[in-house]
């Protein structure tokens, strides 16, 4: 990611289930003292979510990041997100989307309802949890925990797919992409036999996972092939943007564990979605209501517009 732009304007965005007037005007204060010169706000969503943004000049090069971090002590304070981005096209018009999927684009982390199935579900969502705050090293405890699944009944995996759900937003976030030529990709630490049926539903251009071994109908405890770890997931965001055409600036990447971190600091917006607190402290930008579409007014989008280009929905 690109922290010190070409360009000197930028906008603050505000954005919570509740109005951030509070949080953006000490946002303001703290940036001023910047050199930052503000102008007026204008509320772009205020249905099921509150989002406000306020452009701003000035005077020396703008380290995105940096001007982000200084104000997350207020978003913990009034419990909404704050975000400094370039007033730039790049912000708005992204090439490519790269989204994590439990969690992230679904709602449940696929390997542990396996683990449930197979009666490990404690043991192993332990494990999880202790994985995606970076706590461990994720291909090590991914392994320990497929071990674990082994001799479950690969129909287990068709009982998981069809209780899994898309995080709320979802569908809107895609279709509204996709709609204006992103590219969308779905990048997993967990399992292809998820992903594909998601390429297939929402549809995705690409999708990336691990693999679990089946023999006879059950699996065996291993993978097959490369882990998608947070340092494939990186690898993989620059080779689909490359293939898209799309430079870093215009890629968008989500996710919600510390194996998502590499990601979402490669692309030119990368957003922590409902992370752990370590996480989200670490991540370029937070997103900490369970809904997607906050992401869309991250990147400049209007409550009104998504009206019109998702036919009311």
């Amino acid at each position: 990611m690109r922290n010190v732009a070409d360009t000197y304007r930028g906008v603050l965005i505000g954005l919570g289930r509740s109005a951030p007037h509070q949080a953006l005007e000490r946002a303001k204060t703290v940036l001023s003292g910047d050199g930052f010169r503000f102008e007026a706000r204008r509320q772009t969503a205020s249905d099921r979510l509150q989002a406000i943004e306020i452009p701003f000049i000035a005077h020396q090069p703008i380290d995105w990041l940096a001007a982000t971090k200084r104000l997350r002590a207020f978003q913990a304070e009034y419990g909404v997100d704050l975000v400094v981005q370039p007033d730039a096209p790049t912000r708005r018009e992204k090439r490519l989307l790269m989204i994590d999927m439990d969690s992230t684009l679904v709602q449940t982390e696929g390997i542990d309802e396996l683990a449930k199935e197979a009666g490990v579900g404690e043991a192993v969502s332990k494990i999880t949890r202790r994985a995606m705050n970076g706590e461990l090293d994720f291909a090590v405890a991914l392994r320990e925990r497929v071990g674990l699944l082994q001799g479950l009944s690969a129909t287990a995996l068709d009982r998981v797919a069809e209780r899994t759900r898309l995080s709320q937003g979802a569908e809107t976030l895609i279709q509204v992409l996709r709609a204006n030529g992103c590219a969308v990709a779905v990048v997993s630490g967990g399992f292809d036999y998820f992903t594909v049926r998601l390429q297939a539903q929402l549809p995705l251009d690409y999708a990336f996972a691990n693999r679990l071994e089946i023999r006879d109908g059950h699996l065996t405890g291993q993978l097959v092939g490369e882990i998608v770890d947070g340092k494939r997931k990186a690898e993989l965001l620059g080779e689909v943007a490359l293939k898209e055409g799309a430079s870093l600036d215009r890629v968008l990447a989500i996710g919600d564990g510390a194996n998502d971190l590499l990601m979402l600091g490669r692309a030119g917006l990368g957003v922590a979605y409902n992370a752990k607190p370590s996480v989200r402290e670490a991540a370029p930008a937070t997103l900490s209501v369970p809904d997607l579409v906050g992401i869309l007014f991250l990147l400049g989008y209007t409550e009104s517009e998504l009206t019109v280009q998702t036919g009311g929905h």
